[in-house]
């Protein structure tokens, strides 16, 4: 690669990074406005999550006295990581903007990362509410990592890589191999980012009906506002993976300005149909007893595992 494409490509990355950062609040904005619909509620604006972040930015942050360097620099490694991830997916485009970093391995290690410090800070806080949150997190991610990395794993076997840019292009360009195990994973992989995506009866992140708020009880100012962009920015970048996978469709086959305008219009309105579908299933369902999580993510499992037998079968 020259130097050339190179910045071309680290540039293509950042603006895709930057534009999920900039419509995340207004995705969130969206469900919220369709709970309080289906809810028979006026509820907020679309732009609400705008207004709460930007007022939360101009306020002092306190912090607990036993506090360490963890409950600190968790805002920031939860907005890095998944800025990380959306610069490397093929979201607008055919090919990932830095192919290097959009491998299906990396990703699920970039969410791990996420989970690991959000838990890890509600614990460093010194709170007994937000180390119930965190808890809850880590059981979560037990739960539910397995079936996205299962269903990630079949569609890269059937490929044959890892590389989401090849995935992507693979399954926009010809039929499916394996249809049945491609639908399969399809599933799975769409249960485990409805419940990445922090919606009920699954979980909420900030857990914002609750006493204890999740791992955010102790969290103030502009550090709450960072992590609650932070939050908004991971259901963004959670629904542009299963997207560029599945969903590979209406993108920018070369890096014309008038091709990478259709694909940026295109993915935003995948996204949105994606965010209303969600909020949709999530508004139809009761919040159920957090303990029972298991028995319900058992299912996306066992559909997980179905698409792998499928697979191997040549189904």
């Amino acid at each position: 690669m020259t130097q050339s494409s190179f910045v071309v490509t680290l540039l293509a990355g950042l603006l895709q990074a930057v534009l999920l950062m900039a419509v995340s609040p207004l995705f969130s904005g969206v469900s919220r406005v369709i709970r309080a619909k289906m809810h028979s509620r006026q509820g907020p604006g679309v732009l609400q999550e705008y207004r709460d972040i930007f007022k939360l930015l101009t306020r002092q942050e306190v912090a607990p006295s036993c506090s360490g360097n963890i409950y600190r620099v968790m805002p920031f490694v939860l907005i890095g990581t998944m800025l990380a991830v959306g610069a490397t997916l093929p979201l607008v485009s055919q090919t990932a903007p830095i192919a290097a970093g959009a491998d299906l391995i990396t990703v699920v290690y970039m969410f791990a990362i996420f989970r690991f410090f959000f838990s890890l800070a509600g614990l460093d806080s010194g709170s007994t509410f937000a180390g119930i949150g965190a808890s809850r997190e880590l059981t979560l991610g037990v739960l539910v990592e397995p079936i996205l990395m299962l269903s990630l794993l079949v569609v890269a076997l059937i490929v044959g890589s890892t590389n989401i840019g090849n995935i992507s292009s693979s399954f926009a360009a010809e039929h499916w191999h394996a249809p049945t195990a491609t639908a399969m994973a399809l599933i799975a992989c769409a249960f485990a980012a409805f419940i990445e995506m922090g919606k009920i009866p699954f979980d909420v992140a900030e857990a914002e009906q609750e006493l204890q708020e999740g791992p955010l009880a102790e969290y103030s100012g502009s550090g709450l506002a960072l992590v609650k962009w932070g939050l908004s920015l991971k259901q963004v970048v959670v629904a542009g993976l299963f997207l560029a996978i599945f969903v590979p469709f209406g993108k920018a086959a070369d890096i014309g300005v008038v091709s990478v305008v259709v694909g940026t219009v295109a993915f935003l309105l995948k996204l949105l149909l994606m965010f209303v579908i969600a909020s949709v299933i999530e508004n139809t369902l009761a919040r159920g007893r957090f303990l029972l999580t298991g028995r319900v993510t058992w299912l996306g499992f066992g559909i997980a595992v179905l698409a792998f037998v499928f697979y191997l079968t040549g189904l």
